[in-house]
């Protein structure tokens, strides 16, 4: 799986945080940088910066998953299945 972004903001920060010599003032900025990282990961943010035009609530998913199943095609196939592999 990817990095969390605890990870990240040690790995990406690590000069930073290692030219603050207090070990309490470090921790703390580590945090702070956590959770602004957190707060700019959120979905609603992503959708803004990336201009989506909108963004379901996990608990609506299933509905429009569903939703758009059924609006596909679903004609029988009438000609013969060709298998998709490839010989190169």
């Amino acid at each position: 799986g990817g990095m969390g972004l605890e990870g990240s903001v040690k790995l990406g920060y690590r000069e930073d945080l290692a030219r603050i010599e207090d070990p309490t003032e470090r921790l703390a900025k580590y945090e702070e940088m956590v959770a602004r990282a957190y707060e700019g990961g959120k979905a609603l943010n992503q959708a803004s910066m990336f201009h989506f035009d909108d963004t379901i609530d996990p608990a609506d998913s299933r509905y429009w998953l569903a939703s758009l199943l059924k609006s596909l095609r679903t004609e029988p196939r009438t000609a013969k299945k060709r298998a998709n592999i490839d010989a190169w």
